[in-house]
């Protein structure tokens, strides 16, 4: 007789798992009721390990996964909807100055498909990206025409925020924000200007994406990563329709990465 016979242990050419499932059960009979259910539990547990991770290693991974950049889709597959955008965007010479070429966001507003689009596109980058809050640039050259309508980026900023389950902040011009207030100074490329924020709006540590409608010498982008991060947060992404490339404000951001769905002369 085999060794290990008499004690019912199988020996039948299996993979080695059932194998040791068979010897372990084998073995369960010669136990007492309580003993036994304590070895199943043993033997669950360490069966399936592998299939659910501890608490610290689910934890380890989500933060591997939100230090990593946002990924870049395929270039080679651009993504329809932004033909359609960039042929909403209308130029307007000499507007608020001569030689600036005022892009005019004002037809893709119009056009309810296309504002969809445009917000839909953001949307799908950013969310389950761990984004905490928005924050909304204002922008200079709307004052021109109706005084208080100051804010294009507050235009897409909201809908993303709320689409992705965040907050809203939005960034302003001097004496706008009723409550105690930092601030930022910054250059345009047609002068001087600056942001604020209400003090409190941001937490230490939180993710912050910055929504503008355009970047072109890159100092209103510049002013609002500075001032977030004077305030504890992390910006993880800017976020612009429109970008004028020739001015290279891209590269002013330096570490920070900036997604536009269209370039513009």
């Amino acid at each position: 007789m085999r060794k290990g016979e008499g004690l019912g242990i199988s020996y039948k050419r299996t993979n080695r798992t059932k194998c040791q499932h068979s010897v372990s059960l084998s073995i369960l009979s010669f136990l007492t009721p309580v003993s036994r259910l304590v070895c199943a539990l043993f033997i669950f547990s360490s069966s399936h390990t592998k299939l659910y991770p501890s608490s610290e290693t689910l934890e380890r991974e989500r933060e591997r996964e939100m230090a990593a950049p946002i990924e870049e889709k395929d270039q080679a597959t651009e993504d329809p909807r932004k033909e359609g955008i960039a042929s909403s965007i209308r130029v307007v010479p000499h507007v608020p100055k001569g030689g600036i070429m005022f892009q005019d966001i004002t037809p893709l507003l119009l056009d309810p498909k296309v504002f969809k689009d445009t917000v839909d596109l953001f949307i799908e980058r950013y969310t389950g990206k761990d984004i905490s809050a928005v924050a909304g640039t204002r922008c200079r050259a709307l004052r021109i025409v109706v005084e208080g309508i100051e804010a294009r980026g507050f235009i897409f900023g909201p809908p993303i925020a709320l689409a992705i389950g965040a907050k809203f902040i939005p960034l302003r011009k001097p004496r706008k924000l009723p409550g105690e207030v930092i601030s930022e100074e910054y250059v345009l490329e047609y002068g001087r200007d600056c942001l604020e924020m209400h003090v409190g709006a941001v937490q230490q540590g939180e993710h912050v994406l910055v929504v503008d409608d355009l970047i072109a010498t890159g100092g209103t982008l510049c002013a609002a990563i500075n001032l977030l991060e004077r305030a504890g947060a992390k910006v993880v992404e800017c976020a612009c329709v429109i970008e004028l490339r020739e001015l290279k404000g891209r590269e002013r951001l330096k570490d920070t990465p900036l997604y536009v769905l269209v370039e513009s002369n």
